[in-house]
Order: structure tokens, then C-alpha cells, then sequence
């Protein structure tokens, strides 16, 4: 099985590799793919990376230091961010979380799989079966 070199990136995987009891191999791979390659994102991805952490340290998973290193660690990616214009959330990202039973947080990760013809990295199971039946495939590591 070959490793794309490029997908999009959702941020319950980002998240899992700053929260140890989230991790497994595949977020692990993921992370080296990302690190080899490149993930794109959509541009609601930062903010929804910023309140996890926050939530994390509030719960005492994290600590304020181990916050600010991940976060370091994290921009040192080929992480990319990618603009969707307004009408494409109201209109297209609706119409996906609509069809496939998503919020439309969840769906602007899939439009942006579809839009860029990419494959899919989470750890969400119904944003997984929303991409697979989209014909999103979810991203493949070695």
C-alpha cells in the first residue's frame, strides 16, 4: 500500500498526537506523512485546534508547557490552509452535512477531500463513512 503525499488533515489527528491517550500507530503514521508530505486543512482548522488544546489543559490533560511545545512542534508542519470562500460554506459545506449526517465543521474537511481530489486522515468514524461513501478515501499509511 503506498502513502499519499498529500491529504487533507482533520484536526481530531492533529489533536490525538498532542494527547497521548489518542494515539495509536495510525496517528503516529499520519504524523510521519505529514512530516514527508504535505496536509491541507481548511481554514477553520487552527481554531478548532486552539479550543481543543485549551479544553485539554482545562481537563488537565495537558499541561500549559506541554500546550505551548505542541504548538511549537505543530507549525514547524507543511501544513497548509486552505481559504473557502463564504458561499461555499453556506451553500456546498451545508449540502454535505445535510447528505451525509455531519455538522458542517465535519463537512468542510470533507469538501475540501473532494475539492482537491485528496484523501481523508481522521480519527472521526462519521466523517470516515461520509468520506468513503463520498468516494473520499481515508488516507493510507505504510
Amino acid at each position: 500500500m503506498t502513502a499519499a503525499r498529500e491529504f487533507v488533515l482533520d484536526a481530531s489527528m492533529a489533536l490525538a498526537w498532542a494527547l497521548p491517550d489518542e494515539a495509536s500507530n495510525y496517528t503516529d503514521a499520519v504524523l510521519r506523512l505529514v512530516a514527508a508530505g504535505k496536509a491541507w486543512v481548511p481554514d477553520l482548522w487552527p481554531h478548532e485546534i486552539a479550543n481543543g488544546l485549551v479544553m485539554a489543559q482545562r481537563r488537565s490533560r495537558i499541561t500549559a508547557a506541554q500546550r505551548a511545545l505542541f504548538i511549537e512542534e505543530l507549525l514547524k508542519l507543511p501544513i497548509e490552509v486552505a481559504h473557502t470562500p463564504t458561499r461555499a460554506v453556506l451553500e456546498r459545506q451545508a449540502t454535505l452535512a445535510d447528505r451525509y449526517d455531519l455538522t458542517v465543521y465535519d463537512a468542510a474537511y470533507l469538501d475540501l477531500a473532494l475539492r482537491r481530489g485528496l484523501s481523508l486522515a481522521t480519527q472521526d468514524k462519521a466523517l470516515a463513512a461520509a468520506a468513503n461513501e463520498a468516494g473520499v478515501g481515508i488516507a493510507k499509511v505504510r
